[in-house]
């Protein structure tokens, strides 16, 4: 963890305010030109600042002041990002914000100048010939719904040079409108949750796709997998996403695995039998060049999974129940009527309905050590996204909430589940303030509560975004992406 640095107050807020946001600004074709040139992608403590606007930027600068508790500002990172646009940096993913906090809290005072610095950190990536893949990897999305759109908006903002991964296409069944296209295309461009799409879309009738920010994405539709020759469209070796959820278990999801042009699927559901069930972060170590399929577990999963691991590292696990307050799904009816599940069928937005879950016994395929350890049960509520899941845990060691809440934070923020888990110490946030959270989960250190081995902890999670990112993640490794990063020892592939 950095030192406790401060910075002066301003004599003047606004014109503070006015030449930092100038900083800012200055730094967007920096970054854009890195990532689209040479495929060097920037960072502030893991927030991106490719394609972001100036106040998404400043309010990344803000999160580190906030959470970290120092005082890193675009004064400091603006020079940085100066000397780095001149470097001859190979492919890779560099934090500048940490490297900008190493510099002022440690390397200003062994007498290095910041270019010496920044060059002598940087040294291992200069002139690097090192690809992150040796070719760009195809991708399918199998199913438009909810996941698979927002996989698509992921996709298509991650494309930069296009050398890593491409969405080609995606498979759906033909809707009953003479305008499917148009409509699949407008469903993209706007959403009640997630807002607008960033970026074009234009639609070309006669080839049957949509053009995303340049990305062509042909719009194939089939009644089964095995309908599909994907080498047709010119895809070759891609990886499918099966969004459906319809084929959970080997022999199913195999289906894909006919079709001319699969080389591998992920699922975005819970795998049965033999399927690995991945949860990025935390054993995605496990998927080998050989697996052609893998799940990438529930939302839920993925949310308790990693805090699961952190607290269990730390205190040890004794025993606990997972309790989820989960937003309504396309499962559920919107007025009462019949479902063959129980409850399932009245009225989502109209009622809180208890259901199950199988998130605490999925844990275990993840985390082994949680065989037997856990139970759980789930409240479908009448939001349509972000969830909360509720920890009541018994421990092997007693804590204090400020303890608990110190190791989640640095957990949150210095540890290798950075991207799974994220922080929250405000008492003043609810569920919509999450909405477009890209990590797994969030800790809410203003609920904690702690009784010398009981504890109980709070953790929201956007069930529909946060949960496609992991997805992304394992879509990586599948594909065998791998960057060279900065910091070495910190930042992971995931």
């Amino acid at each position: 963890m950095s030192q406790q640095r401060k910075r002066e107050r301003p004599a003047d807020y606004f014109a503070d305010w006015k030449e930092r946001e100038a900083l800012a600004e200055a730094m967007i074709p920096q970054v854009g030109a890195m990532a689209r040139a040479r495929n060097v992608k920037c960072y502030i403590y893991g927030h991106s600042l490719v394609n972001q606007s100036v106040l998404d930027i400043m309010k990344s600068h803000r999160y580190v002041r906030q959470m970290e508790h120092n005082e890193l500002s675009e004064f400091e990172t603006a020079p940085v990002l100066e000397i780095m646009k001149d470097l001859p940096l190979g492919p890779s993913h560099i934090d500048v914000g940490r490297m900008a906090v190493q510099y002022f809290d440690k390397a200003q005072g062994e007498g290095l100048s910041l270019e010496e610095y920044v060059t002598q950190e940087l040294d291992y990536l200069i002139d690097s010939a090192h690809r992150p893949v040796d070719q760009p990897v195809d991708v399918v999305l199998y199913g438009f719904g909810r996941i698979g759109r927002l996989m698509a908006r992921i996709l298509i903002a991650k494309t930069d040079g296009g050398d890593s991964l491409r969405l080609r296409a995606v498979v759906v069944r033909k809707g009953g409108a003479e305008n499917d296209l148009v409509k699949r295309a407008s469903l993209l461009r706007r959403d009640s949750v997630h807002g607008a799409f960033k970026g074009t879309i234009r639609v070309d009738e006669e080839r049957q796709s949509f053009v995303a920010n340049g990305n062509e994405v042909r719009m194939i539709y089939a009644s089964s997998p095995e309908e599909v020759d994907y080498t047709a469209y010119g895809i070759n070796n891609c990886i499918v996403v099966d969004n459906t959820g319809i084929w959970r278990d080997r022999e199913g999801l195999s289906k894909h695995l006919s079709s001319k042009g699969v080389s591998k699927v992920i699922l975005t559901a819970p795998g049965k039998g033999d399927v690995k069930n991945i949860v990025a972060g935390i054993n995605h170590h496990e998927i080998e060049e050989s697996d052609a399929l893998i799940s990438a577990a529930s939302c839920t999963t993925n949310a308790i999974v990693p805090p699961l691991k952190a607290l269990d590292d730390e205190y040890g696990i004794v025993s606990g129940h997972v309790e989820t307050v989960h937003a309504y799904t396309n499962d559920q009816n919107l007025i009462d009527n019949y479902h063959k599940a129980d409850r399932r069928g009245r009225s989502a937005p109209l009622n809180m309905v208890l259901t199950e879950t199988g998130a605490a016994k999925a844990v275990a395929k993840v985390l082994p050590a949680m065989e037997g350890k856990l139970t759980g049960n789930a409240i479908r509520v009448p939001t349509p996204n972000v969830s909360m899941a509720i920890l009541n845990l018994t421990l092997a060691k007693a804590t204090t909430v400020e303890a608990l809440n110190e190791f989640m934070r640095n957990t949150a923020l210095h540890s290798a589940m950075r991207k799974q888990i994220d922080f929250s110490a405000s008492p003043e946030v609810v569920s919509s303030d999450f909405v477009g959270s890209r990590a797994a989960c969030i800790f809410d250190a203003q609920a904690t509560i702690v009784n010398g081995t009981q504890a109980v902890c709070y953790l929201w999670y956007d069930n529909e975004f946060g949960y496609s990112c992991q997805v992304y993640r394992i879509l990586e490794k599948m594909a065998g992406i791998r960057y060279l990063t900065y910091p070495q020892e910190l930042t992971a592939p995931l």
